[in-house]
């Protein structure tokens, strides 16, 4: 039956399989630490041999750098737009409303990075982690503002950030707390940009 169309069938088959143990490794990620999974364990959660999870990945460094670069895919994206638009306030809140999308997709990985600092060094992901942060305060701030200005900027992103950890013990629903820290982060940059010189 799946004859014809076999080649895009199995193509599409494998994603699903990728992202599956994706997902399965960044549970058993979370749930016992990066150091003490192993990929036997993995494996195992997702009741597939060893021999077909090799198939996909060799290591389980491979499968967190993937990870990362697919869960970063949507900042980089984001990072390309930023540059390439008019230094404007309506630039600065469209890149902070994107970016607000993209981390809310990106809460497992922060979560990761919390919790594994040291293998996130290891990696060199938590380099490239930093170099998309200087990108993104690069966009958002204007290098002639008062250095207050530029601290409110930064402090956007930072408030970003901190959103997606210090809500997670609030009360109330995610979508709402997502919509409280981005209008702070907006305040913030609209604050420091009608203080900049014209």
């Amino acid at each position: 039956m799946g004859g014809t169309t076999m080649d895009g069938t199995k193509r599409q088959r494998r994603g699903d399989t990728r992202q599956r143990i994706q997902d399965v490794a960044l549970e058993l990620f979370a749930e016992q630490g990066y150091e003490k999974t192993s990929l036997r364990e993995i494996a195992e959660r997702l009741d597939v041999t060893k021999a077909a999870l090799y198939y996909h990945f060799k290591t389980k460094e491979e499968i967190l750098v993937s990870i990362f670069e697919d869960l970063s895919r949507p900042m980089d994206e984001l990072i390309e737009w930023g540059k390439a638009q008019p230094h404007t306030l309506e630039t600065k809140q469209e890149v902070l409303r994107r970016y607000s999308e993209a981390l809310a997709g990106a809460t497992p990985l922060f979560r990761f990075m919390q919790e594994n600092q040291a293998t996130v060094r290891e990696l060199s992901i938590g380099t490239q982690f930093k170099d998309r942060m200087l990108q993104m305060r690069d966009i958002i701030r204007d290098p002639d503002a008062s250095l207050t200005d530029q601290v409110r900027c930064i402090s956007a992103l930072f408030t970003m950030h901190a959103g997606m950890f210090v809500l997670q013990e609030m009360e109330g629903d995610p979508s709402d707390k997502r919509k409280a820290v981005l209008e702070v982060a907006i305040d913030l940059v609209t604050q420091a940009h009608s203080g900049a010189p014209s």
